[in-house]
C-alpha cells in the first residue's frame, strides 16, 4: 500500500468519523503504527534522490510531529475545534497535499508553486527585544492593508493549493487593520491552518478562548531560555508572562509551539536536557523551532552568532532530538529534513511578505526586487513574484548547491543557507539583480566592508565545522545498508 492510498481513505472517511477516531487512544495507536509504516515505505522507496539517512530522517522528524500531537490529544491538551482543524486543514489539504491545484499550476508554470507562505502583517510591537531582526516597537505603524492580506491568502490557496499561512511580525495579536484583526483572518480563511510567532505576553485567557473557537490556528511562542536569558532580552517579568500564557492556552485546548533563538551566549541553555523537558513535557509544547541569531536586525552583532564548534554540537544534538522522538527543528541545521534553503518559493517552500508589502526570498534575507501593491496596481497576481530574475537566480542557486542533485553531489545539508553559510553567494546575486534593503539596517550592513568579511569568514568556518558530521551521519550509509539496519538509529 502506497501513501496515495493513506491519502484516499483519509479523504473519503467523515470529519466526524475520524476525529472520534482521534479521541480513541486505541484506534489512535493502531492509526499511528499505520500512518509510520506507510511513511516509512514512501521515504524509503520513493526518494531515491536523497542520500538514505536523509529520506530516514526526514520521515522520522514527521513521525515525531505526529506522536506530539498524539501525547497532546491524550493530555486533553488539543480541544474539539483545534482537532477538526488538524484533520481537515493541516493533514487533509496541508500535509496530504491539495494536488488538483498544484498540478494545474505545473501545468500552467511549468513547475511546482511553493507550498506556504510568510508575512508579517504589522510591524508594530508590544516589546523591544535586543537583535531583533525586525526592529520593531510600539512605536513602529507599518501595516498590511486587510484587504491585500486577505487577497494574498486567498491567491496563494486558490492558485497553489497551499493552506499553510506562517505570521510573524511585529506582533501578530496586535495587527489591525480596516476595522479587522488577526481574529477576521482566522475566521474568514477557514481552509487555512495558521501559525503564528508571537512574544506570548498578549496571551489572556480570552484570547485563548478565541484561539480555540475558530481551531486553525497554533501559536509559536518565543523564549530564550530561562527567566534570567528570556528576561535579559525581551524585558523583565515577559518569561512569567510566558508561562502564564501557556496555562491560557492548555486550559482552552490550543495546540502551541515554542520559538528560540540560539546565540553564543545561551544555546547550549535552550537544548539542554533540563530545558526540553520543562517546556516540552511540563508546560506542553507540541513543537519548537530554533531560529539561530542572524545579525541583520536592531544593533545586529555577527559576533554573537553561535560558534562554529557550537554549531557542531548543534548539529550532532539536532539528530538526538530526532532519534529521542522530539520535534524540535533548527531552522539551518535542520536543511536535511527540507533538503536545504526553501526560500525564494522553491517548490515545497515560502517566500515573504512584510508590513510594507515587500516581497524577501527570506524572512532573514532582507532584499527585494516587488512589492506586493506595486504587483497588484500593474494588474498582475501574487504568482508574478515566482517569476522573477531574482527568485529564479535564488533557485537556481539551491537547485545547484542541493535541491536537484543526486545523492553523490549533493553539498552540505547542514550548511543550507545562501546569506547565513554562503554570504559571497546571497551578495552575488543582490547586487546582480539590484534588489534593494527591506530597513536600514539591511542597508548598512550590505554596504559594510567588515560585515560582509566576517559574514564570509563565519560561513566558511561552519561550513569546515560540519563537513564532518554531514558525511559521517547522513552520508555514510547505502539504501542496502539502512534495510540491514546497520549503524542507523534514526
Amino acid at each position: 500500500m502506497q501513501l496515495f492510498s493513506l491519502k484516499t481513505m483519509w479523504h473519503s472517511t467523515p470529519t466526524p468519523i475520524l476525529e472520534l477516531g482521534m479521541r480513541s487512544q486505541s484506534l489512535r495507536s493502531l492509526g499511528l503504527k499505520w500512518a509510520e509504516k506507510e511513511l516509512s515505505k514512501h521515504y524509503t522507496d520513493c526518494h531515491d534522490n536523497l542520500p538514505p539517512i536523509v529520506a530516514r530522517f526526514r520521515v522520522q522528524s514527521v513521525i515525531n510531529l505526529l506522536r506530539s500531537v498524539d501525547r497532546a490529544i491524550a493530555d486533553g491538551r488539543i480541544g474539539h475545534r483545534a482537532r477538526r482543524s488538524i484533520i481537515e486543514i493541516f493533514i487533509g489539504r496541508f500535509v496530504m497535499e491539495d494536488k488538483e491545484r498544484q498540478d494545474c499550476f505545473f501545468k500552467r508554470h511549468g513547475f511546482e508553486p511553493p507550498s506556504f507562505l510568510v508575512m508579517s502583517p504589522t510591524k508594530k510591537c508590544n516589546l523591544r527585544c535586543t537583535g531583533c531582526y525586525a526592529g520593531s516597537s510600539a512605536q513602529n505603524a507599518e501595516t498590511l492593508s486587510y484587504s491585500v492580506l486577505q487577497r494574498v491568502i486567498r491567491e496563494k490557496t486558490e492558485q497553489w493549493g497551499s493552506h499553510l499561512t506562517v505570521l510573524s511580525g511585529g506582533e501578530p495579536l496586535l495587527y489591525k487593520s480596516e476595522g479587522k484583526d488577526l481574529f477576521d483572518v482566522l475566521q474568514e480563511n477557514q481552509d487555512n491552518y495558521f501559525m503564528a510567532f508571537t512574544n506570548g505576553t498578549l496571551i489572556t485567557r480570552d484570547v485563548a478562548e478565541k484561539v480555540a473557537q475558530l481551531g486553525n490556528l497554533s501559536l509559536a511562542i518565543s523564549v530564550e531560555g530561562w527567566e534570567k536569558e528570556t528576561d535579559e532580552r525581551r524585558g523583565k517579568g515577559v518569561f512569567s508572562k510566558i508561562l502564564r500564557s501557556m496555562e491560557h492556552l492548555r486550559a482552552a485546548g490550543v495546540p502551541f509551539g515554542i520559538s528560540t533563538t540560539p546565540t553564543r551566549k545561551n544555546a547550549e541553555v535552550i537544548l539542554s536536557d533540563e530545558f526540553i523537558d520543562f517546556f516540552f513535557k511540563a508546560q506542553g509544547a507540541v513543537y519548537g523551532w530554533m531560529f539561530q541569531y542572524m545579525p541583520i536586525g536592531r544593533s545586529y552583532k555577527v559576533d554573537l552568532m553561535v560558534t562554529p564548534e557550537q554549531r557542531r554540537w548543534m548539529a550532532q544534538k539536532q539528530v538526538e532530538l530526532i532519534q529521542r522522538g522530539l520535534f524540535y527543528v533548527d531552522f539551518w541545521n535542520g536543511g536535511p529534513l527540507t533538503i536545504g534553503c526553501i526560500s525564494a518559493g522553491r517548490p515545497g517552500g515560502y517566500f515573504y511578505i512584510d508590513w510594507n508589502g515587500n516581497i524577501a526570498p527570506c524572512t532573514f534575507f532582507p532584499y527585494y526586487i516587488d512589492n506586493i501593491y506595486d504587483i497588484y496596481g500593474r494588474q498582475l497576481d501574487l504568482s508574478a513574484v515566482l517569476q522573477s530574475k531574482y527568485f529564479r537566480a535564488i533557485r537556481a542557486w539551491q537547485c545547484n548547491y542541493a535541491y536537484q542533485q543526486p545523492p553523490e553531489k549533493m553539498q552540505n545539508l547542514l550548511v543550507p543557507c545562501p546569506y547565513r553559510d554562503h554570504y559571497e553567494e546571497a551578495y552575488r546575486i543582490v547586487q546582480e539583480h539590484g534588489a534593494r534593503p527591506m530597513d536600514e539596517d539591511a542597508a548598512t550592513a550590505i554596504k559594510h566592508e567588515t560585515y560582509r568579511r566576517k559574514m564570509i569568514a563565519m560561513g566558511k568556518r561552519y561550513g569546515e565545522a560540519l563537513n564532518a558530521v554531514w558525511q559521517q551521519q547522513f552520508c555514510g550509509l547505502s539504501r542496502d545498508d539502512l534495510k540491514k539496519g546497520c549503524g542507523c538509529h534514526l
